[in-house]
């Protein structure tokens, strides 16, 4: 069991709710001064709540290190106010994630009420704090608490973060473990999520921990089916995915499938992400890797087109199908897709494909529950999740040489929790 007389974990940020992970783990140190490691500082996205920094139990400034466990706007979103209202700790991530943070940082901050200087300033910042370390070794911080980072296999340079901290003495040594995003097995383009070290107190995500998705070969025939039956009458295949990872997942798939009508790519910031995964290669699994050594480029093919310019993205609205158009945001709370869609979703001859979680409250989500207006063809394929499911979830925890002490499941809905925690007998 945890003890709360030394240390104290609070869930500031998706604690019941899937966006906005924040996670503040007080350790005492000599002479009552504590070190405050924060993991995480997520926007929160729909109705998921968003916790004030003024409410926080320890301000800004005193927070010594934050740790990152990958690059979505939902773990990253607040970095730049957390600076702004203080903080000037250490940043610390993998490389993947280091190489990934001001590309999608910049994209957000765009969208604020900020300056081009003041942007410049704050990126810099940023960018002056953070570390970028590698997956499987442990490192030390200060008063003796030790860290690793292993890849967690949801997006690139995404890891579950394991602590090891010495209360009192050798005997007294608690292990913590946050598991960040866990990814499913066999994703195109990652390595499956590596195996957790042993811990007294697991933090784990349990986004999908209600449902077991599609195998990735069955998902891949579904979207073919889908995508050849929904193009059949000429029609526009709308997909809103996130820049980082869905895209590439997307991209790699369409050109295992050879699709034969072309296929754009309309996210100047989905394909920045992808020249960051073609630069980092040696984060590749086994099987991308050995199509690139054949000369087959895993995540470029004839047909697919790059739409950077808002000129271009305007003229593509005209497009007459058949055609495959992806565009963010993911949620459809912004960015391109949102021009599509008003565009397109009255033409029944279109589709909307959903390839992600879509948050309560967001349009994406509305969608699906038919609550917006909609004459297109409405699909959902939930194979297509960054997230491990629930066998996933199970299986991850209980590859550990020795069982959690104590488990807590945040990153999730209600159902979603329960269900899980039923799976996993706590």
């Amino acid at each position: 069991m945890q003890k709360d007389t030394q240390m104290k974990i609070d869930h500031l940020g998706a604690k019941k709710c899937v966006t906005g992970s924040c996670h503040l783990m007080q350790i005492p140190g000599a002479r009552g001064r504590a070190v405050n490691i924060l993991v995480d500082c997520g926007k929160a996205q729909g109705r998921d709540p968003e916790l004030d920094f003024d409410d926080f139990p320890v301000a800004p400034e005193k927070i010594d290190y934050l740790f990152l466990t990958h690059a979505h706007i939902d773990h990253i979103g607040r970095v730049p106010d957390l600076i702004d209202a203080g903080f000037d700790g250490e940043i610390i991530c993998t490389h993947g994630t280091k190489a990934l943070l001001i590309p999608m940082l910049h994209d957000s901050l765009s969208f604020t009420q900020k300056s081009k200087k003041e942007i410049q300033a704050i990126e810099q910042k940023i960018d002056d704090l953070s570390w970028g370390f590698e997956y499987g070794e442990v490192f030390s911080l200060k008063k003796g608490i030790r860290f690793k980072l292993g890849n967690a296999g949801h997006i690139l340079g995404s890891c579950f973060v394991w602590f090891k901290i010495c209360l009192e003495s050798d005997e007294d040594d608690y292990r913590v473990v946050f598991s960040g995003d866990l990814g499913c097995t066999d994703t195109p383009i990652l390595p499956d999520p590596d195996t957790p070290d042993a811990c007294d107190l697991l933090i784990m995500e349990s986004t999908y921990g209600d449902r077991n998705h599609e195998s990735r070969k069955k998902r891949i025939e579904v979207l073919k089916s889908c995508l050849t039956k929904a193009l059949s009458d000429g029609g526009i295949v709308y997909i809103p995915a996130f820049s980082l990872g869905r895209t590439q997942e997307l991209i790699y798939e369409l050109d295992r499938i050879g699709m034969k009508v072309p296929v754009f790519i309309d996210s100047p910031l989905g394909l920045k992400i992808t020249k960051i995964y073609a630069r980092l290669d040696e984060c590749w699994d086994r099987e991308a890797k050995e199509l690139k050594a054949r000369g087959d480029d895993p995540i470029n093919f004839k047909g697919l087109y790059s739409v950077e310019r808002f000129g271009d993205h305007k003229k593509l609205l005209k497009l007459s199908g058949p055609a495959i158009i992806i565009a963010g945001s993911g949620m459809c709370t912004g960015g391109r897709i949102v021009d599509h869609l008003k565009h397109g979703l009255n033409d029944p001859k279109n589709d909307i494909f959903f390839v992600g979680y879509q948050a309560k409250g967001t349009p994406g989500r509305r969608i699906i529950e038919k609550k917006v207006p909609c004459r297109a063809g409405i699909h959902k394929l939930s194979g297509y999740s960054a997230h491990a499911d629930q066998a996933m979830l199970v299986k991850w925890v209980k590859s550990m040489s020795v069982p959690p002490k104590e488990i807590r499941l945040v990153h999730g809905e209600s159902r979603a929790r329960k269900a899980l925690a039923a799976a996993l007998g706590i």
